[in-house]
């Protein structure tokens, strides 16, 4: 066992050497921001005790855990379905994308130029901060993309390496990396412990996770993974949330700067997410204007939990 982890991890570093000389360029800014994102971490994690308020905490890891049960609750029905009409899965999944992009404006962006704002005194700069994370975000993602092996249900295979991972590991992973960036959120917006931005994105992204639970469940399925199987990998897929509730938190909470910056990057990260796999995929089967429907219903929505909860 332990011999077949380290081929598969010397093949990786291989795959990522390869990687890396293919697209030396854009290695680089990804390297870049992934460095700030752990300077951030480290700058926090050396006064832990000082910077992170326990209450604030503690609600960061109940959002997360709100998020991983609400995986688990969309995928429950993955028990007794096994399929559902293309143009359904790919409706549900539009209204999950306008969660994320509703979430990601009305609970990340605008809080986040608000606080920068306040912060520098002087609004030009406070969207400078918020841009400079969303970059930052984007880059991470893009990094994950690129250097993770994962699989996406229709545009098959992808990352480094992906040749030395068997088919369900690859949807796991890619899974998880759709999962971390929100989880990441709501632990960000914990940070300041203003409620009126945790509550809601907390509620926005629980939504849109059951029809995600229930579609990521449907294409296990496709894959011959049986019933139960598939409703335990979705729901153990969920508890990347709480894992990227606790980064996110701890992210934002160094220095003064920080939690700007953090909601930036996580806005960012969820944002290329919906472009990149979310969208696509709800277009592949030529059903766009119903998926189309869908997320501008799912934009409503967010809209509505924001203005209730908020």
């Amino acid at each position: 066992m332990q011999q077949a982890i380290r081929q598969t991890l010397s093949l990786l570093l291989k795959s990522w050497r390869e990687q890396f000389n293919t697209r030396p360029g854009i290695s680089i800014f990804i390297l870049s921001a992934i460095s700030l994102i752990v300077g951030l971490l480290l700058v926090s994690l050396l006064n832990i005790h000082s910077n992170i308020d326990p209450q604030f905490l503690k609600w960061a890891l109940i959002g997360g855990g709100v998020g991983a049960l609400s995986t688990a609750l969309g995928a429950a029905p993955g028990l007794f379905v096994k399929k559902l009409p293309t143009i359904t899965e790919d409706t549900m999944l539009g209204m999950a994308a306008g969660m994320m992009l509703g979430a990601s404006f009305f609970s990340l962006i605008i809080p986040g130029i608000e606080v920068a704002t306040d912060l520098t005194g002087h609004a030009v700069s406070g969207v400078a901060i918020i841009i400079f994370g969303m970059i930052g975000g984007v880059l991470l993602m893009l990094g994950l993309d690129y250097y993770l092996p994962h699989e996406h249900q229709h545009s098959g295979p992808c990352g480094a390496g992906h040749q030395q991972v068997g088919r369900v590991s690859l949807f796991v992973l890619a899974i998880a990396l759709h999962n971390f960036p929100e989880g990441m959120a709501i632990g960000v917006s914990y940070t300041d412990g203003n409620l009126s931005v945790g509550i809601p994105l907390t509620a926005a992204i629980a939504l849109q996770n059951i029809p995600e639970g229930l579609a990521v469940v449907l294409a296990l399925r496709r894959i011959n993974i049986s019933a139960g199987k598939a409703v335990a990998i979705a729901a153990a897929t969920g508890l990347v949330e709480p894992i990227g509730a606790l980064v996110g938190i701890i992210l934002s909470s160094g220095l003064p700067v920080s939690y700007p910056l953090g909601l930036g990057i996580a806005a960012g990260a969820m944002i290329f997410v919906v472009s990149h796999e979310v969208i696509p995929e709800t277009h592949r089967n030529g059903h766009q204007t119903r998926a189309t429907v869908g997320l501008m219903g799912g934009l409503f929505a967010i809209m509505l939990i924001d203005t209730l909860l908020g």
